[in-house]
């Protein structure tokens, strides 16, 4: 890839406006989590980049509840929703922190249906740019499945050097530290009492 082609690339990546909503670089990417085989966005990270709050957010969507089939929207189970509060980043200032309930997600497919619920500009605007972090997303992903399948076999290989470095380890110990017999063989010649 040449220096200009690549230059062109960060432009588009780094370039998250649509009018009226301007969006700093990866912010959205950022939100993107990978759970149950989806990718998605929490709830309360949504409210924030609607400028609502996340129970105004979750009311809107509660009245809409039958545009948001479970594969457009799912609650996570208080393991995934423990899982995201142990990462540094997730869930640290807003809703989740302490929240009564785990958060909801919403699959693109369910953000896409979001502008129809939340009518705002800001909400419609925040859709496009939202929708456009996730087709880079996937592009990137198809793009490099090469790197991923090439970091897979590595992998492989090195839990396979792990095993083999653990019995070597494993081996060494026995022969530094041989086990203890509690009947100790006399060497040297016996001679034997005849009276």
């Amino acid at each position: 890839m040449s220096k200009t082609t690549m230059k062109a690339e960060l432009v588009r990546v780094n370039t998250t406006s649509t009018g009226l909503v301007h969006v700093p670089a990866g912010t959205i990417e950022r939100r993107i989590y990978f759970i149950r085989g989806h990718r998605v966005m929490l709830d309360s990270d949504l409210a924030k980049l609607y400028h609502v709050s996340t129970k105004a957010f979750n009311q809107a969507v509660k009245r809409n509840k039958d545009r948001f089939p479970k594969d457009f929207m799912f609650q996570l189970t208080s393991q995934e929703a423990k899982a995201l509060r142990s990462q540094p980043v997730t869930l640290e200032q807003g809703r989740g922190r302490h929240a009564k309930y785990a958060p909801h997600v919403f699959t693109e497919h369910g953000i896409a249906m979001l502008s129809s619920v939340l009518q705002s500009k800001r909400a419609v605007q925040m859709n496009i740019l939202i929708i456009r972090a996730f087709i880079r997303i996937r592009e990137i992903t198809a793009h490099h499945k090469d790197l991923a399948a090439r970091v897979d076999k590595l992998e492989i290989a090195q839990q396979r050097h792990v095993s083999v470095i653990q019995m070597l380890a494993n081996e060494i110990d026995q022969v530094k530290n041989p086990p203890v017999s509690t009947k100790r063989r006399r060497i040297g010649f016996r001679t034997e009492n005849r009276d």
